[in-house]
């Protein structure tokens, strides 16, 4: 049976005008079914360069990503991402923004022919806003409309690079516990209809939200050359409430782990047989 997601040795090198930069090196990992995975890490640590190669909107120099057994070597439709900023188009309003994303998948690949924009609005709470245009809404309402168009793809997998990065605390609070609900919800449901829950990637460098919400955490050491330093489980029985999770035994034990990874061990490199194989092309 092959793996949903995997990534072996994951490496990508940019050319710069000093010479080669080897943005992240032999990154590997295997994601389940229906997991919440956190890639977490100091700013730039490589974290949004591994996901555009999940998404496909990068290739790797070496290594690849690869889903149920066939490398990944462009954008598919069973991957949707949620980038910092919202980057709706303005001239069209909410509900046109995700209409336009729902058109792009045909009626057989639907689970919900019958579906329309407006309930994937209603589903992360801004359906009030599908008649205005991004301009008039706030940074987090655009936010919630652009993780509603993504969601309008029915996607395998949700792709997200620090969508709550640019929001004030409350805000992110809210739509923390808004893309909370929406995956337990479609986990539940998927349960029911015997499919498999969606499977998120979100990048985040907020160690309580990583916590919060993933299965696991996936712990980048700092760039350049940046790797998985360390994968942590996280311990939180779904469906979650923050009070619950901020008031577990295990919270504060999870979160002085990884404050102990960043501060102490995400600098520190390792050597890779890799090493060799990127010197050469280097020279």
């Amino acid at each position: 049976m092959s793996t949903p997601l995997e990534l072996t040795g994951l490496t990508k090198v940019f050319a710069t005008s000093s010479g080669p930069f080897i943005a992240v090196k032999d990154v590997n990992a295997v994601v389940r079914e229906g997991e919440f995975i956190a890639l977490l890490g100091h700013s730039g640590c490589g974290k949004s360069t591994v996901l555009s190669m999940i998404a496909g909107l990068d290739r790797a120099t070496l290594g690849g990503v690869v889903i149920d057994g066939k490398e990944v070597v462009g954008p598919g439709k069973e991957r949707a991402i949620v980038f910092q900023s919202p980057c709706l188009l303005p001239w069209l309003t909410a509900r046109q923004n995700v209409e336009l994303a729902r058109g792009q998948i045909t009626h057989g690949a639907r689970s919900r022919t019958h579906v329309g924009a407006d309930a994937f609005l209603e589903m992360v709470g801004v359906a009030d806003a599908a008649d205005q245009l991004p301009a008039q809404l706030s940074l987090g309402t655009q936010q919630c409309v652009s993780l509603a168009r993504a969601l309008s793809l029915e996607p395998r997998f949700l792709l997200l690079d620090e969508p709550f990065s640019q929001l004030d605390s409350l805000t992110r609070f809210d739509l923390q516990d808004t893309l909370l609900r929406v995956w337990e919800e479609s986990a539940s449901a998927g349960a029911t209809a015997d499919k498999s829950a969606k499977t998120v990637v979100m990048v985040t460098h907020d160690v309580d939200e990583a916590l919060y919400l993933a299965d696991r955490l996936i712990l980048m050491t700092d760039g350049p050359e940046a790797t998985v330093g360390d994968i942590l489980e996280v311990p939180f029985p779904r469906p979650r409430e923050r009070s619950a999770v901020l008031g577990h035994p295990e919270y504060h034990r999870c979160r002085r782990h990884v404050i102990d990874f960043l501060e102490h061990h995400a600098h520190q490199s390792r050597a890779s047989a890799l090493d060799a194989v990127l010197h050469r092309q280097s020279a």
